[in-house]
């Protein structure tokens, strides 16, 4: 445990409030150089600069540009899961409910873009997933709103024995993903930067879906690392409850990570299951501590009374 230890202290050493805030200003300045290296090419293409096969699809409204700067904000909320993985179980499955709440939000902007106002009634119908994104984006931060509230009314009547130590092998695991997600964020935006260059008219290799570039890998990661911490979990607890709450809350990250393959309407399902699954694991989780400290009382009371 020794090892656990002094991976923890670099942990600990790494995520400073200091290094945080550089690491926000940082994702600022390449969200803002980002939106507008995107706006210039929206310009260029506008008047007829990128006659490139790659920019067949190219979207020259302007507000497709909107989209750039989510994709930072998204590797930002990464960054603050591997903040909060070591905290709690259930904070860190709340910041993967942020982080897909967000890849459909940056959805519906690129939708947006290629919506014809000029004929509203006509595109509702062609673009419907543009409004069945819409509710879901309404849905999830609702069910997430309903998730935190939870959180905060959870009882600390169950904890684990060697909290600490269980802190500890959490902190080394987030300090390990570190170099392994900035590998993969390298290599799939790389492999995508590549693909889209040597894209050619006619090509049979088609440019990959930027809406699951890294993010359907990054899900992938997080079911081994949750199916990780809960069997490991087995060691520090030994409560019911705990064991079925983290249970489902790997379920929950499994239907996720399904959602990536999934197309059209089964795509915002698979999303909104996941996340009223985890919402009603955590109200029943509630329901049944409320339920066995009562019980606690009751037995209490009656030894007492003897």
């Amino acid at each position: 445990m020794k090892l656990f230890n002094a991976l923890a202290d670099i942990f600990i050493r790494i995520f400073t409030p200091k290094t945080v805030h550089k690491i926000e200003k940082v994702l600022v300045i390449f969200s803002l150089i980002g939106f507008l290296t995107h706006l210039f090419l929206i310009f260029l293409f506008n008047n007829g600069y990128l006659n490139y096969p790659v920019f067949q699809d190219f979207s020259g409204n302007y507000i497709t540009a909107i989209y750039t700067p989510f994709s930072f904000l998204l590797l930002y909320e990464v960054f603050l899961f591997l903040i909060y993985l070591p905290k709690s179980f259930t904070k860190s499955i709340g910041k993967q409910y942020e982080i897909i709440s967000l890849i459909v939000l940056r959805r519906v902007f690129k939708d947006i873009s290629h919506f014809n106002f000029q004929d509203i009634s006509q595109n509702i119908e062609a673009n419907s997933m543009l409004l069945i994104n819409m509710a879901g984006v309404l849905l999830l931060f609702l069910l997430i709103a309903i998730f935190y509230h939870l959180k905060k009314r959870q009882t600390v009547a169950e904890s684990c024995s060697n909290i600490q130590e269980f802190i500890n092998i959490k902190r080394t695991i987030s300090l390990i993903l570190i170099p392994v997600l900035i590998g993969i964020a390298l290599y799939s935006f790389g492999d995508w930067f590549w693909t889209v260059y040597n894209f050619e008219e006619g090509s049979e290799k088609a440019i990959p879906n930027i809406n699951s570039v890294f993010y359907d890998t990054f899900f992938s990661i997080l079911i081994y690392v949750d199916v990780f911490l809960l069997n490991i979990s087995f060691i520090y607890t030994q409560y019911y409850s705990q064991l079925v709450r983290n249970s489902g809350f790997v379920i929950s990250t499994i239907l996720i990570k399904l959602s990536f393959t999934a197309s059209y309407f089964t795509n915002i399902s698979l999303i909104l299951s996941s996340v009223i699954f985890g919402v009603l694991i955590l109200l029943i989780y509630n329901f049944f501590i409320k339920a066995d400290e009562q019980l606690d009382d009751i037995l209490k009371d009656d030894k007492l009374a003897k």
